[in-house]
C-alpha cells in the first residue's frame, strides 16, 4: 500500500507545527495500517503526540508509512497482539536498527534510536520481549507519555545509559536492561530479579489515570478494519473481576466517562464527520448512566446512525436494548457467559445464572435482534466433563426459549494472564479434546459453534508467562513460521538453555516461586490475588 492510505482520513484534532528543534520521533503499529488505525490506543497516542510542538512524529505500519525521518532518536510500538512480535523486529530491521538493545550503539552520534514500546501485551508481561525494548511504558498513556516526552528532553544529548537512568525515575517507565534475572539453573525457575544499580527503583508500578474523560477516536477513515467508525469509550475496566480477565484485573478501578460532559460531546464531534459508532469498553452497559446515553441515542435525528457496542453484560441485555440497536442496524448481540455450568461461574466469580443468561436471549428476539453471540471458555481450572454437558443444556434452552433467534457459541481455552488470580494455573491439556466434544454435542442441536484456536492458546500463554529466555526462541521462531510446530522446533534447538515448552504453557506454578514480572506491580499486590485465588478455589470439587 502506498501512502494514499492516509489522504482519506478525516482528523479530529489539529496537530501542531513541529519547532525546528523538534524531536524526530516514528510510532508504529506492528500490523496493517487498517488494523493499526482501528485500534482506539494506537490513534490517541499518535494524537497526543501530533499535537506537540517539541516532538516531530511520523506513523510507520507494515504495508505503508509516512514519511519517516532520517535519524529519528524515539521508535515506539503500540503493541495489542503477542503474535505481532514479528512485525516488530521485522520493522527494526526495515529501519536498520539492530533488533537487540545490547547491540544498539551507547554513543549518540551513530544514531540508534531509543525503542519504546506500550499497549496491553507490554504492560501484562513485557519479560519475552524485554531484549528487544530500551523503555517500555507500563499502564495508561494519559499521563505517561507527557512525563516520558519530558524527563527525555532533560537527557536528550547525553550518552544512551544516562539517559535510560535517567527515565527509570519517572513512575511507570521500565528499562528492562537495568535489571538483572537470576536464574535458579538455564532451566530452572527465576531466582532473583534485581535491579544493577542502587537508583534504579526495585518495582515499576503500571500507571492508573483516574480521569472521567475517557478516549474518543483522533481519525476516521474508510481505510479501517472497521470502515469510517468512530469509536468512543465508555468504560475502562470492568466491575465483574472475572478471576482469569486480564481486561479487568490489569486496567482497575473500574472508571466511567462523564456522560454529560465527555461522552455526549465527544459523539456530536464524531457524528459529524461518520454515521458510525462503536461505544468500546469491557463492560459498556454497567455505565451507571448507560439508560440516559441510550435515550440520547434514541433521539429521531441520530436514526440513520449504524450503533456497535463492544460487550454487554448479560443481564443487562433489556428489550429496550435491543430495540434501539436493530433500529441502529445491529443485527446481533455479543454477551461472555464462560459456562453454563453454575459451579465454574462461581469459580471464575462470574455473577450470573442460566435463568438470566435465557431471559437475554428472550429479550434479544423480543426487541428484533436476529443473533446472540455467546463466548464460552473450556479449561478453566476446576471444571469438569459434566460441566459441559451443563453448557450444552443450557443452549438447548435458550434455543427451545428463544425459537427463531440465530445462537451461536464461540470459545476459547482458558489461558493464564500475568497479574490476575489464576496466573499460577497452566492451560488444561484436555481442552483441545473438550472443544471438539462441545462442537460436536452443539451440533446435534442445531447452535454453530465457532472454536478458537488450541495451538494459539499454547502459544499465548507460552508468550503470556513467558521470561527473558524466550527471547531467543522468538527470533528462532520468526524465521520457522508461527505455527506451533515452529515453537516446538525451537524449544528443540535451544533445548538446555531454558525450561520446556511445557513448564511455560501447562504447569501449575507454585505461590512462592518468583515469577517473571514480580518486579512490575500491577493494581492489586501478589497477596490479594492470593486471596482471590483461594475463594476460587473453595468452589472446585472436592
Amino acid at each position: 500500500m502506498t501512502a494514499s492510505a492516509f489522504t482519506s482520513e478525516r482528523l479530529l484534532f489539529t496537530p501542531a507545527k513541529p519547532n525546528a528543534d523538534a524531536i524526530p520521533t516514528i510510532f508504529a503499529f506492528p500490523n496493517e495500517y487498517s488494523v493499526g488505525i482501528t485500534s482506539l490506543g494506537y490513534q490517541v497516542v499518535w494524537a497526543t503526540l501530533a499535537m506537540r510542538s517539541d516532538v516531530e512524529v511520523s506513523r510507520l505500519f507494515t504495508d505503508t508509512h509516512e514519511p519517516l525521518p532520517r535519524y529519528p532518536e524515539l521508535v515506539g510500538f503500540s503493541v495489542s497482539w503477542e503474535l505481532d512480535y514479528v512485525n516488530i523486529l521485522n520493522l527494526l530491521e526495515f529501519l536498520e536498527i539492530p533488533i537487540r538493545s545490547s547491540e544498539r550503539s551507547p554513543q549518540q552520534s551513530l544514531h540508534h534510536p531509543l525503542i519504546f514500546g506500550g499497549g496491553p501485551v507490554l504492560t501484562a508481561n513485557p519479560e519475552p520481549f524485554a531484549d528487544f525494548f530500551d523503555i517500555i511504558l507500563l499502564g495508561d498513556g494519559e499521563n505517561l507519555l507527557g512525563n516520558f516526552i519530558e524527563a527525555y528532553k532533560q537527557v536528550r544529548t547525553a550518552d544512551r545509559q544516562t539517559q535510560l537512568k535517567h527515565l527509570a525515575q519517572v513512575p511507570g517507565i521500565y528499562i528492562p536492561s537495568l535489571y538483572e534475572v537470576n536464574y535458579h539453573s538455564p532451566t530452572g525457575v527465576i531466582e532473583s530479579i534485581k535491579p544493577i544499580a542502587p537508583e534504579i527503583p526495585n518495582l515499576v508500578e503500571k500507571q492508573t489515570y483516574r480521569g472521567n474523560v475517557l478516549s474518543a477516536s483522533t481519525v476516521v477513515t474508510e481505510k479501517a478494519a472497521w470502515e469510517n467508525i468512530y469509536m468512543v469509550e465508555v468504560v475502562r475496566s470492568c466491575p465483574e473481576m472475572c478471576r482469569f480477565c486480564l481486561a479487568s484485573y490489569l486496567t482497575l478501578p473500574f472508571r466511567t466517562a462523564s456522560v454529560e460532559s465527555s461522552l455526549i460531546p465527544a459523539i456530536e464531534k464524531g457524528l459529524e464527520v461518520t454515521d458510525r459508532l462503536g461505544l468500546l469498553g469491557a463492560s459498556v452497559t454497567q455505565h451507571p448512566e448507560f439508560e440516559t446515553l441510550l435515550e440520547y441515542l434514541s433521539q429521531p435525528k441520530y436514526d440513520n446512525v449504524r450503533l456497535s457496542i463492544a460487550s454487554v453484560r448479560t443481564n443487562t441485555v433489556t428489550v429496550k436494548l435491543a430495540e434501539t440497536l436493530a433500529k441502529r442496524d445491529t443485527r446481533s448481540l455479543t454477551i461472555a457467559v464462560e459456562s453454563g455450568s453454575e459451579k465454574v461461574r462461581q469459580i471464575i466469580n462470574k455473577k450470573l445464572n442460566n435463568d438470566e443468561i435465557i431471559q437475554a436471549a428472550v429479550n434479544a428476539k423480543a426487541g428484533g435482534l436476529s443473533g446472540l453471540k455467546l463466548y464460552g471458555m473450556v479449561g478453566i481450572p476446576g471444571e469438569e466433563p459434566a460441566d459441559l454437558d451443563a453448557t450444552v443444556t443450557m443452549m438447548r434452552e435458550m434455543k427451545k426459549a428463544a425459537p427463531g433467534l440465530r445462537l451461536t457459541f464461540g470459545c476459547s481455552t482458558f489461558v493464564p494472564k500475568a497479574h490476575t488470580p489464576f496466573q499460577w494455573f497452566g492451560v488444561n491439556s484436555q481442552a483441545e479434546k473438550r472443544l471438539k466434544y462441545l462442537e460436536k454435542e452443539l451440533r446435534k442441536i442445531g447452535i454453530e459453534f465457532r472454536p478458537e484456536s488450541y495451538n494459539w492458546s499454547v502459544i499465548q500463554a507460552l508468550i503470556s508467562r513467558g521470561d527473558r529466555r524466550l527471547s531467543k526462541l522468538l527470533e528462532l521462531t520468526r524465521h520457522y513460521g508461527d505455527s506451533l510446530g515452529s515453537y516446538r522446533r525451537a524449544f528443540k534447538e535451544l533445548r538446555g538453555q531454558l525450561p520446556e515448552l511445557d513448564f511455560y504453557v501447562h504447569a501449575n506454578w507454585n505461590q512462592e516461586q518468583v515469577l517473571p514480572w514480580s518486579h512490575l506491580q500491577g493494581p492489586l499486590s501478589q497477596a490479594t490475588l492470593q486471596k482471590h485465588l483461594a475463594s476460587a478455589t473453595t468452589h472446585f470439587s472436592s
